[in-house]
């Protein structure tokens, strides 16, 4: 068998994308109005590993991390795929923003941690996993509980991780999304959506 040269433009074949394939199985909904847990549109197992969405628009979709750096953390991405913050449109990225805001606000309210950080890394050596943009919503509660002001700052990835448990995620999940309607539906009513 001859060995062959090792050629530096040849790239591997590309994986499927993890956050298309999510987007692809789960359907829109209102986020004022959203289904019940138990409702097939948001069965977990539609996909592997299974997904607990929280925001589904035609635009967006968010849902837990499935390796949690702490309970609540969320990943937000716009449903087209876009590598990079630079590749999204100007509507994806204000409803981007609209929707950090709010899903920032439902999950301080569903965990009750005043303390998050919200990251997106832009390619490999920025830290970038998953070549599909998406924006990391992290409540930071052992900071919050430690009162260490030196303690205040701890570096993003840092930590242990670990699998996000089944049935906890249903009802965080549930939690959130009843939060963004209840955020929604307020600010709708008060004119400030």
């Amino acid at each position: 068998m001859a060995s062959q040269a090792f050629d530096p433009t040849v790239l591997p074949p590309a994986s499927p994308c993890p956050f298309c394939k999510i987007s692809t199985a789960y359907a829109t909904f209102d986020p004022t109005s959203p289904p019940g847990a138990d409702e097939s549109l948001l069965d977990p197992e539609k996909i592997a590993p299974a997904s607990f969405i929280v925001l589904s628009t035609p635009v967006l979709l968010a849902f837990l991390d499935i390796l949690p750096l702490s309970t609540g953390h969320l990943l937000l991405c716009p449903r087209r795929h876009a590598s990079k913050l630079t590749d999204v449109t100007a509507s994806e990225a204000a409803e981007l923003g609209t929707y950090l805001r709010i899903l920032s606000k439902a999950l301080v309210h569903a965990t009750g941690v005043g303390d998050w950080n919200v990251v997106q890394n832009n390619g490999a050596a920025a830290a970038q996993v998953v070549d599909h943009v998406h924006y990391h919503l992290i409540p930071r509660p052992e900071i919050r509980a430690s009162g260490k002001l030196r303690e205040s700052f701890t570096m993003f990835g840092r930590g242990q991780r670990e699998e996000l448990d089944d049935d906890e995620a249903v009802v965080l999940a549930a939690k959130i999304r009843d939060g963004i309607a209840a955020i929604m539906r307020e600010e709708n009513s008060r004119g400030k959506l």
